[in-house]
């Protein structure tokens, strides 16, 4: 089947819009005509650390409408609306034990993108989907059907980066009523990460970052406080002065060394740093966390099976207690690169391609 996607030709290079093939469709497998995709960090570091294996697709974000199922697919038909997120085997311990984010297979069905340039086909795909394209085949796993009030290109984000955020809170700090938590970055990631704060009921909801404005959203969207990162800022220090002793809670979306130092120096006795971050290394301050008790844990998709967190985030949208719509800004699908170029020069926190059909 011909596509139309939006290829990266070589590592670090612009996107083009080509047309390509999508390749035969399986037993487990379903055909999405994708509506709408996220853009997200991994998608930058596709495209730009050498990742994947150019040419390739990009795109895990996707949302779209099913067009065609495999034979053994039972719980999805032609019409229903769905979102997509990452790829798992499924029969790994860790998938079997309600851990698919952290599937033994992650690495190598997530990945990595090939498009065989003999016969112009897609072999591999990115996040089991690369959905910066008109058409995505994906296995049955990645997909989850949502209610068909819910604006697909709106939902599209939910897959990966706002689940991420969110669920690093909701189901891996878990933070109790009253305590205190700091998000190291409010991009799409830590946004999402401080509106769940809010619905857990915490106290105090610190937001730290560079940009004013995403300071300021994230104020509107439950911050209780916010501190403006910066080289002679003592991070720490004001975090004390907030909640009278430092923070049970953080969550690191920058990877930035010195502003991990500063939220373990910031962490109360027993508290735990919970990092989303893949491709920074750290020098970590270990004396810190054994004085303090302290922890600090990493997470994949905030630990979130998409098939249940996804509509829990629909649901607290639909009560208006999860307004991620406040971050998003549409393009058009040709419209990529605009959209890439704005999201790294900090002026929009999440685009979202709307394909054109």
């Amino acid at each position: 089947m011909k596509i139309k996607a939006a290829v990266t030709p070589q590592t670090g290079q612009p996107f083009e819009m080509t047309d390509i093939e999508l390749p035969e469709l399986e037993s487990k497998d379903v055909l999405i005509k994708v509506i709408a995709s996220g853009i997200c960090h991994t998608d930058v570091s596709g495209r730009d650390t050498g990742m994947v294996d150019p040419p390739a697709v990009l795109g895990h974000e996707g949302a779209g409408i099913v067009e065609e199922t495999g034979f053994e697919v039972t719980d999805l038909q032609k019409g229903d609306h769905v979102v997509v997120s990452f790829a798992s085997c499924g029969h790994c311990d860790n998938c079997m034990t309600g851990h698919p984010a952290h599937c033994r297979h992650y690495g190598e069905l997530n990945l990595n993108s090939h498009i065989d340039q003999d016969t112009n086909k897609l072999v591999s795909r990115f996040f089991g989907q690369s959905s910066f394209a008109t058409y995505s085949l994906v296995n049955q796993r990645n997909v989850v059907k949502i209610d068909e009030d819910m604006d697909l290109a709106l939902a599209a984000p939910l897959g990966c980066g706002l689940q991420t955020g969110a669920s690093s809170v909701l189901n891996v700090l878990k933070p109790e009523a009253g305590s205190s938590i700091a998000v190291y970055g409010v991009g799409a990631v830590g946004l999402s990460a401080i509106m769940a704060a809010k619905i857990a009921g915490c106290k105090n909801i610190i937001a730290i970052d560079l940009h004013e404005n995403r300071l300021e959203l994230a104020e509107e969207l439950g911050a209780t406080a916010s501190i403006k990162s910066g080289k002679d800022v003592d991070i720490a220090e004001k975090i004390k002065e907030i909640t009278g002793g430092g923070v049970q809670h953080a969550l690191d979306t920058t990877g930035v060394d010195s502003v991990v130092a500063q939220a373990i120096a910031a962490l109360d006795s027993f508290g735990k740093l919970a990092t989303v971050v893949t491709d920074y290394h750290l020098s970590i301050p270990l004396e810190i966390l054994a004085l303090r008790g302290a922890s600090i844990v990493g997470t994949s998709q905030g630990d979130a099976t998409p098939q249940t967190f996804i509509p829990e985030m629909i649901s607290y949208y639909k009560k208006g207690q999860f307004p991620f719509d406040r971050m998003v800004k549409f393009y058009e699908f040709d419209q990529i690169n605009k959209a890439f170029e704005e999201s790294e020069n900090g002026s929009v926190i999440k685009p979202v391609l709307k394909m054109n059909h």
